[in-house]
């Protein structure tokens, strides 16, 4: 397993990766990283959890509440992933997931955004092998 210290800076790397505009917006929330999910959700494939309430639900009385808190599981994330590359980019993929519940997003409109950003990766690549194919053959 990947030391804490190293997991916990590919995190803050994806948090700081945010663009500007989110990241102002983002107020009293925590991260942190857990070896596994607890024994009742050991079946199941969790990489990560938000709790807390969502920042569109947040009234004029909102305040004085503990943080709301994102946790990442490091040991599911590190049995899916078979390099240091791997897990930065399940990293990236699980933190956007869970800062995007904090904005209020359902899990069926994340569903939706990482389908399209997955079809987008795999037409770029599609493409740039197209394209060095052409010009392998000129």
């Amino acid at each position: 397993m990947m030391p804490r210290e190293k997991f916990e800076a590919i995190i803050e790397k994806v948090v700081s990766s945010l663009p500007r505009a989110f990241r102002k917006r983002i107020k009293n929330l925590s991260i942190m990283v857990e070896s596994w999910p607890s024994e009742k959700d050991r079946g199941k494939m969790i990489l990560g959890f938000y709790h807390g309430v969502p920042f569109p639900h947040r009234g004029p009385f909102y305040g004085n509440v503990t943080p709301d808190l994102i946790v990442i599981y490091q040991g599911p994330i590190e049995t899916l992933c078979h390099s240091e590359e791997e897990v930065e980019e399940k990293v990236k993929e699980v933190v956007f997931h869970e800062i995007g519940h904090y904005f209020g997003l359902s899990e069926a409109k994340l569903d939706e955004i990482e389908r399209e950003i997955r079809t987008e990766i795999k037409e770029k690549k599609t493409k740039g092998r197209y394209n060095i194919a052409l010009k392998n053959k000129k």
